[in-house]
């Protein structure tokens, strides 16, 4: 028994540090570290504690279940919710799915809870200058391969239009675009509008006037290389082009004529050959041996294109002899399995009023990444129609 417990004394004595902390499975609010690749950053930061328990559900299928069970009571809480401030529900949601699966991704849900929320509340006049409201609808932007279309049916409906955050966002969507002139425009719509805060529009106008004449400005690089023109094929150079290629082939000629020596004259090559290919084609007649004197009227230089077409009417396919295929006779019709739920249309314009739970709830897994995939490309195709720009 001595000698075990002396065993295993030493091996602790050989363990490094590191070796032995990792042994121990001491917690100490860092384990997020390893797994920092897959975490996106919030502009708000994040909880550390509720980010090292999310972590955990890579490995732990347990606290991926508890995960869920959380999220799905939330969204629970928002049909229950019956006070003043309907949207505040939605945003400690929202908060909370940002904070408790921070890789995103579609199994989040986050986008469907986002398109969600704003169609719930496009129409409710008490929320289209609230800034929480504006937020979401911004964020939902950023998780959209076309956000143009979002910041058009805000702007449309008359939704964020008072605050400076929705012209900054809208105008650099349409800088990364290289649409300058359209976020310029921009940038003049909300300083009419007199959007607030005024100082921080200012300060982005500013910013984006002073990246687009560094655009406008050549470098030096550019412009010692369009000194030189460059000349596709079919182009016609420019009168300094055509001064510079014939001083060229001046410098050229008077560069061979150095090099000739005095009093040379200059050898005149001969074909031998081209007598004999003559002499072995006594078929070829004497028209197309004397050179062209003229070219002929344009009727006959297009006399190819004279022919008048016909249809083939006198040639007939050969088919094999046999019997034709006989058709098999119609089978029993399939039935298409319809879903209820979808063969209800979506007429009414009040349908963002509808419940969100009612498609996140059965989505934890496939739905929720179909969804998501759909409102990534089409983020309005749930909206009325008569709410979409013209």
């Amino acid at each position: 028994m001595e000698s075990g417990k002396l065993v295993e004394s030493r091996e602790k004595l050989l363990l490094d540090p590191e070796t032995e902390f990792l042994a121990s499975k001491e917690e100490t609010g860092n384990e997020w570290e390893l797994f920092k690749e897959n975490v996106r950053p919030l502009k708000r930061g994040r909880n550390v504690r509720l980010l090292n328990y999310a972590l955990k559900s890579n490995t732990q299928s347990q606290v991926k279940e508890s995960l869920l069970l959380i999220r799905r009571r939330l969204i629970e809480a928002i049909d229950q919710y019956t006070g003043e401030d309907p949207l505040n529900p939605w945003i400690e949601c929202i908060k909370w799915v940002q904070e408790a699966f921070p890789s995103g991704g579609d199994y989040s849900g986050l986008i469907v809870i986002y398109e969600q929320c704003v169609r719930t509340f496009w129409h409710d006049d008490r929320y289209k200058d609230d800034l929480r409201y504006l937020k979401i609808w911004l964020e939902y932007a950023e998780n959209c391969a076309d956000a143009e279309v979002i910041y058009n049916f805000l702007e449309a409906n008359r939704i964020g239009v008072t605050h400076a955050s929705f012209y900054i966002s809208f105008a650099l969507h349409m800088e990364k675009k290289n649409k300058n002139k359209t976020a310029n425009e921009i940038f003049n719509r909300g300083l009419s509008m007199k959007a607030q805060p005024a100082e921080t529009l200012n300060a982005a106008y500013k910013k984006f006037l002073t990246r687009s004449l560094r655009q406008l400005k050549p470098t030096d690089e550019e412009v010692t290389d369009n000194q030189v023109p460059a000349r596709s094929f079919g182009t016609v150079l420019a009168k300094h082009a055509g001064n510079q290629v014939s001083e060229s082939s001046d410098i050229f000629r008077k560069k061979q004529k150095t090099d000739r020596a005095p009093g040379a004259t200059l050898s005149i090559f001969k074909d031998s050959g081209s007598s004999s290919l003559l002499g072995h084609q006594p078929e070829m007649s004497k028209l197309h041996r004397t050179p062209w004197h003229s070219l002929g009227a344009r009727a006959e230089r297009n006399k190819e294109n004279n022919t008048i077409p016909s249809k083939w009417t006198s040639n007939k396919i050969l088919q094999r002899p046999g019997q034709r295929p006989v058709r098999p006779a119609p089978g029993p019709c399939i039935e298409i399995f319809v879903d209820e739920e979808c063969t209800e249309p979506h007429k009414q314009d009040n349908e963002g009023e509808k419940s969100s739970a009612l498609q996140l709830r059965p989505g934890d897994g496939k739905d929720i990444k179909k969804e998501t995939e759909l409102l990534k490309e089409n983020p309005l195709r749930y909206f009325p129609a008569s709410s979409l720009p013209r």
